[in-house]
């Protein structure tokens, strides 16, 4: 009852400062949304996390495992999910099955336009079978369905609206309040509050680690940013690993992206090795493909894209450019000082082949709605997180344009398109895994999108924060256990 009274305090109040006692998370960009049918951007999908339980997650192998629900496969095509334990919503109300049906029906509601509905496109229905069970049914066998199932449940009464206002969940935070640059969530288990406070000024974000005004920032600064931190009393910098899969991407519906010499031109002219060396310092290794080769699905024979300046001079000769006479682009990128450094490096790159890049920046809501509508030539982001070999009916699958997925670069190719389709209907693993490495080589050679790296998990926390850690994927997740140590107690 008492957390429930916090709560109640919490939400009447407004939260317009974070509470003495409060832990306090620095975000260099904000969350798009907290609905997650419609999260996308790494921000919004970490926040939704922390807020809603999914049905499935995945283990550090990226192997499917139960997390809301335990599963069963009855016949090839059809799946049934039992609700773990006696699950709640943070208003008190059970989560019935009823809940996870309505949630899932609502995804793939053509209306609703929902960017993962392209990844579910292989339901044909679903169903409550009682209070605590779902069955999905599928239209052809796909023994990785289970994985598909990350997407958070709402209440069936919010799930039937437009979208989720003010959210209810059932994860281990519950909203207390939104705003445009702040989101405050309170822990369920101990009424702990978590204020996240939208910092998109690097330098911002660091002096306020340094005066203690912050407790954690999950990434989001320069390399020689992050170590200067790590040796600031009380601040310690803490790197792994990572999935995060950066990438240019070319807009293949018009411009001269839209033409494969143009793509192998820019893809040539990057150095990836000096950026890695001196702008990176070691904080990323370099990316072949969009899945780490470690993964069951990965290239691990796909050869790292090459550094060519002489091949990409003369494909472009051949279009009548050169340094004299150089190819204009645009490219796209958010106003993060980081990725704006990144840009000029690109810039100057590029200038050598006899392409002159003009770089435009964006808040990160004007970047990432450009980008989702196609209004660009070239473009740099980043795939977080990602788990399933999905990923490439979501970003490369002709059906796949935004609202309904994220070809974001109208990229069509019908070979691409036949080795997905067979991909997913493929009866087991070793005969799928063998077909994703078949796309992975397709898109390589078609060019479309230029790899760049695989970018470190890295944050910098302060004193008052006791047991962070984070995975591969960079979520929030361990905030559910982190303790904040009260200044006396330290002493």
């Amino acid at each position: 009852m008492r957390h429930a009274v916090v709560l109640i305090c919490l939400l009447v109040s407004g939260c317009a400062q974070p509470p003495d006692g409060s832990l306090r998370v620095g975000l260099a960009t904000p969350p798009v949304t907290l609905d997650p049918r419609y999260a996308t951007d790494a921000t919004s999908w970490r926040l939704c996390r922390l807020i809603f339980q999914a049905p499935v997650d995945f283990d550090a192998r990226f192997a499917a495992v139960p997390a809301l629900m335990d599963w069963t496969q009855p016949d090839a095509t059809h799946w049934r999910f039992a609700l773990r334990g006696s699950p709640r919503f943070h208003d008190g109300t059970p989560l019935t099955a009823a809940d996870v049906v309505a949630t899932y029906r609502a995804v793939l509601d053509p209306a609703r336009a929902s960017p993962h509905r392209g990844s579910l496109a292989n339901v044909v229905a679903v169903d409550a079978v009682d209070p605590r069970t779902v069955e999905f049914a599928l239209g052809r066998p796909d023994p990785s369905f289970p994985g598909l199932l990350v997407i958070g449940v709402l209440p069936a009464s919010d799930a039937a609206g437009e979208r989720a206002g003010h959210p209810t969940g059932s994860g281990p935070f519950a909203v207390v309040s939104v705003a445009p640059k702040a989101v405050m969530l309170v822990r369920r288990a101990d009424g702990q509050q978590v204020a996240f406070e939208v910092i998109e000024n690097e330098t911002t974000r660091a002096l306020k680690l340094t005066r203690g005004e912050l407790d954690l920032v999950p990434g989001g600064f320069a390399p020689e940013v992050a170590h200067w931190l790590a040796r600031r009393p009380g601040l310690s910098l803490t790197e792994r690993d990572g999935t995060t899969f950066s990438y240019l991407g070319f807009n293949f519906a018009q411009g001269p992206t839209a033409r494969a010499e143009i793509r192998e031109a820019v893809s040539l002219a990057i150095d990836r090795e000096a950026i890695l060396a001196y702008v990176f310092r070691g904080q990323a290794r370099p990316a072949a493909a969009i899945l780490v080769p470690t993964h069951w699905a990965g290239a691990p024979a796909l050869p790292a894209p090459l550094h060519d300046s002489d091949r990409a001079r003369t494909l472009l000769a051949r279009l009548g450019y050169s340094r004299e006479r150089p190819l204009a682009l645009t490219y796209k990128t958010s106003s993060d000082q980081f990725r704006l450094r990144l840009a000029t490096v690109l810039q100057a790159q590029l200038a050598e082949v006899g392409i002159a890049l003009a770089v435009q920046s964006f808040d990160w809501g004007t970047f990432y709605a450009d980008i989702k509508s196609g209004r660009f030539e070239l473009y740099g982001l980043s795939w977080v997180g990602l788990q399933l070999p999905d990923v490439f009916r979501y970003a490369f699958h002709s059906t796949a344009v935004p609202p309904v997925g994220a070809n974001r670069g109208r990229y069509a190719n019908a070979r691409v398109d036949a080795l997905i389709d067979r991909a997913e209907a493929a009866s087991d693993l070793s005969t799928r895994a063998a077909l994703y490495r078949e796309i992975q080589a397709e898109l390589a050679g078609d060019f479309a999108y230029a790899p760049l790296w695989y970018e470190q998990q890295v944050f910098v926390r302060g004193p008052r924060l006791v047991g962070y850690h984070t995975d591969a994927s960079g979520n929030f997740d361990a905030l559910a256990d982190v303790q904040a140590v009260r200044e006396s107690t330290r002493r």
